[in-house]
């Protein structure tokens, strides 16, 4: 129970409980459960955050923050151990099943948090232009949003097939080199999957609005 320590540890420690619980066991783990795993009181966590709905609030932007550390050190060594894919180190599992967690419980917290993700995938696409890391896209803002749409939802698809893996045990299969998607992954960012421009050139001369990026991207 609640240790006497200061409110601000207190708070801390109910935030890492509650994304630990909500990951694990999904958004509807008790306020008892959350509060057990902090040491606290379930009182305690009604005095800092009022309602369940206001702690995961906070346990989204907590974990979407924490994320962004993960992929702002991923732009720097995109290289190393894959994790300018997805970052394998620390309590990324934790993070990586609470988002895939939030987006699936649909409605619009999910909305918010995806519109979040994009916010932070904006902030690291920027700097990946500005290095070289990636070419540019005649609609970045729409490439943000398939980006989030199609790696969350694949990651999505491969938990919900797998559901009684602990974080750890999923991150582990999905960022395997074995694992089957992660060569067509790297081949589909890398080299594309049409061999001529003809659908795009379509595309494009039908639109007739769509900007051009500042360098050949094909």
């Amino acid at each position: 129970m609640d240790t006497g320590e200061p409110d601000v540890t207190a708070r801390d420690r109910i935030l890492d409980a509650a994304i630990d619980c909500f990951a694990r066991h999904g958004f509807d783990a008790p306020v008892r459960t959350i509060a057990a795993a902090a040491d606290v009181s379930p009182g305690l966590i009604t005095h800092h955050f009022g309602s369940k709905d206001a702690l995961r609030a906070e346990c989204d932007t907590t974990v979407i923050a924490r994320y962004r550390t993960f992929k702002d050190d991923a732009v720097e060594t995109p290289s190393e151990s894959l994790r300018g894919l997805f970052p394998d180190m620390g309590d990324a599992p934790v993070l990586v099943v609470y988002m895939i967690r939030a987006l699936g419980t649909g409605g619009a917290p999910a909305r918010v948090f995806r519109d979040q993700l994009v916010d932070q995938l904006r902030v690291v696409m920027t700097h990946s232009l500005a290095t070289g890391l990636v070419r540019p896209s005649r609609d970045e803002e729409a490439r943000l949003r398939t980006i989030v749409t199609q790696s969350m939802g694949g990651l999505l698809v491969e938990f919900m097939t797998d559901p009684g893996a602990s974080p750890e045990e999923f991150v582990a299969r999905v960022m395997s080199p074995t694992h089957e998607t992660l060569l067509p992954l790297l081949e589909l960012y890398t080299e594309g999957l049409f061999a001529t421009s003809d659908l795009l050139d379509t595309y494009l001369s039908l639109q007739g609005t769509i900007p051009t990026p500042e360098t050949d991207i094909r």
